[in-house]
């Protein structure tokens, strides 16, 4: 790797695994380095780049913590991801470092392969890339193949021959890995965070670290300067769309969702959980005024599990909107799911 490149390190993972969480720890431990986030949000509301923005400081501020949200960053690379990457280096003090938070529902693989443009390649090379799991999810066996289950559906229609979508993201993100973290492993006790491991392992292509940690806490000399130059490691790096060119997200429909002002702490969370339980939710996160509060609620639900907490006082001027991004299996009830938590 070349000392004049800069090195960027790719987090990526399933909904929910805590890979925001990760990037604050990071920003919070530069370990001297000068940082900029890349943040690549999947609906209309950038809700991680503004909790990003709430730990800036000078090892990263405000500023380099650029949010995308036009797509994934693999389908827009000359319109986007080109674009914002170079402005960054042309910054008067360019970052020593860079990391980028993919959408949960991206493919790792596909953008590896955009370091390879011209305009790129010269100057920045992806140090490593961390594919962050949920212990408890991997430990339920949410990501692992059942084949049972599959044989039935094949049997019922002969066009199923394939996993789930939302597997295979979690297959191409760990085969795309130089490290994976099992994030919230205080959530299972050793023989499911045993059997995470080995679930985890068992889609590996190749010999990885996969380490348990909690609420995103770990020593950067860990995950940054791991110096795997990925972009010219592809062919390590299998992926279940090798013969695509490029993918859509057609498995997944997102909804932004502005709530009435009024509503209690407790009544947030208990809706996020109904919409999950009856809905097929898969991922609810947004922002909330809570009358009487000078902060705004941080609202984060994965499944049913959904956790809420004050996380930094409205601004001066800033209007006290309540919103939440909801994303789900295409064909959820988008007008239930709104009168549910507007309601």
């Amino acid at each position: 790797m070349s000392i004049e490149k800069i090195p960027v390190t790719i987090i990526t993972g399933f909904l929910g695994a805590g890979k925001t969480t990760l990037v604050r720890h990071l920003m919070a431990n530069p370990q001297g380095r000068r940082l900029a986030i890349l943040v690549n949000e999947f609906g209309d509301l950038g809700i991680d780049g503004d909790i990003l923005k709430g730990c800036a400081d000078a090892n990263c501020p405000e500023d380099a913590i650029v949010e995308l949200t036009n797509g994934c960053l693999c389908c827009t690379v000359a319109d986007d991801f080109v674009p914002t990457i170079a402005g960054l280096l042309s910054r008067p003090e360019p970052p020593d470092h860079i990391l980028i938070e993919t959408s949960g529902l991206a493919l790792p693989k596909p953008l590896l392969k955009a370091f390879e443009w011209p305009d790129l390649r010269s100057r920045i090379t992806v140090d490593g890339v961390i594919a962050v799991a949920d212990a408890e999810a991997v430990a339920d066996g949410r990501f692992a193949p059942d084949l049972a289950a599959i044989e039935r559906q094949r049997l019922a229609d002969e066009s199923i021959d394939h996993d789930t979508p939302l597997g295979e993201v979690f297959e191409d993100q760990v085969a795309c890995a130089d490290i994976v973290i099992l994030n919230k492993a205080d959530l299972v006790d050793p023989d499911r965070l045993a059997a995470a491991r080995k679930a985890v392992l068992a889609e590996a292509p190749r010999s990885i670290p996969v380490l348990d940690i909690t609420e995103g806490r770990i020593d950067p000399r860990v995950v940054l300067g791991i110096g795997a130059a990925a972009e010219d490691d592809l062919d390590a790096r299998p992926s279940h769309h090798e013969q695509h060119e490029e993918h859509d997200h057609d498995d997944f429909d997102t909804i932004v969702v502005t709530l009435p002002p009024g509503q209690s702490a407790e009544s947030i969370v208990a809706k996020v959980e109904t919409i999950a339980r009856d809905h097929n939710v898969l991922r609810a996160k947004g922002h909330v005024a809570i009358t009487g509060k000078p902060m705004r609620l941080l609202v984060q639900g994965v499944g049913t599990r959904v956790r809420a907490q004050f996380d930094r006082p409205w601004r001066s001027g800033e209007e006290r909107l309540s919103r939440i991004v909801v994303i789900g299996e295409r064909g959820f009830d988008h007008a239930a799911v709104t009168a549910l938590l507007t309601g």
